[in-house]
């Protein structure tokens, strides 16, 4: 693996996973693999689980750590060639990838989709301008429209929990006060697509998520016929795709209780509104899986890390 820059640089997500869930029980098995590697982590945005479990993996493995919260410490950066830089930008992100290459041996970005332009968001300008021009690897800690470790993540929490082979997974869109990026949905879905599952996604009309990502997979516009006999929910909220960005539906009825649960698996990235998105008799629950996930992430950042170390060999 030289990059990870989305589900699709896995070559077998089964194979994958099952190194994840080896690594999870000796989490320091590799830790010669990493020394003398330094991994630097960009932070555009802000982050709790990402930030301390891909640290934790790359600690795991023996590497040094740099972080960076690019958003308030960073010099603004300029994206585009060619540009006159008399405005916001200071430094052009082909100086500022070819430095912190010479500092790095991996550098981890995590930029999110600012909703406002499409075209603009899924030429994943941030990811893309480090890809270009670093020197080094590029992990994708949430962009635009990805989140290739929370999708790897929940593959292993499923495999670690299902209790069938060919379980029934459904992704449900919620309500939420916020318009939220389709990152994790979209990762999301991409991860079952490589599974061997019922896999179905339910949302209000018009809430589509990009359909060159969607196609092949069943949608159902009716949740609780969706939620029927499933046996993992996943819950996230994303904002309209075809009207880019906007929040047309705040129904509070797509909330996840316990009811429509049923004796499902509940599965959130987290941070999660509560009673808004899911309600807290699911939340504090023995069906609640939230803690479980986010225990995943550093595992499934550890593998990749591994992945990418062994290339570097």
């Amino acid at each position: 693996m030289k990059n990870y820059l989305s589900i699709n640089d896995i070559d077998s997500l089964q194979k994958l996973v099952e190194e994840a869930k080896k690594s999870k029980k000796n989490p320091k098995a590799d830790i010669k693999l990493g020394t003398n590697k330094t991994i630097g982590l960009l932070f555009f945005n802000n982050s709790l689980r990402t930030r301390l479990s891909t640290h934790k993996a790359a600690i795991n493995l023996g590497m040094e750590v740099i972080v960076m919260n690019f958003g308030n410490e960073g010099w603004a950066l300029e994206y585009e060639d060619g540009t006159i830089m008399n405005k916001g930008t200071s430094e052009h992100i082909k100086e500022a990838a070819q430095v912190v290459s010479q500092y790095c041996d991996i550098i981890g970005i995590r930029a999110f989709a600012e909703l406002t332009d499409k075209e603009k968001d899924e030429a994943e300008v941030v990811l893309n301008g480090f890809k270009k021009y670093a020197s080094v690897p590029i992990v994708n800690m949430e962009s635009s429209v990805g989140h290739p470790l929370q999708g790897l993540a929940d593959a292993i929490t499923i495999e670690e929990n299902k209790t069938k082979k060919r379980p029934k997974v459904v992704l449900s869109w919620a309500p939420h006060p916020k318009a939220l990026p389709h990152a994790v949905a979209n990762s999301f879905v991409e991860m079952m697509q490589l599974q061997d599952a019922e896999f179905v996604i339910t949302h209000p009309i018009g809430y589509e998520l990009n359909p060159e990502i969607t196609k092949g997979t069943k949608i159902e516009y009716n949740q609780e016929k969706a939620l029927e006999n499933a046996d993992f929910v996943s819950v996230k909220n994303w904002s309209n795709y075809s009207d880019y960005g906007k929040i047309l539906n705040q129904d509070t009825n797509w909330m996840i209780t316990k009811e429509k649960l049923g004796a499902a698996k509940f599965m959130h990235c987290l941070p999660v509104r509560r009673n808004v998105v899911v309600s807290d008799d699911v939340l504090d629950s023995d069906q609640s899986l939230v803690i479980e996930q986010a225990n995943n992430r550093t595992y499934a950042a550890q593998i990749v890390l591994k992945k990418i170390l062994k290339n570097l060999e």
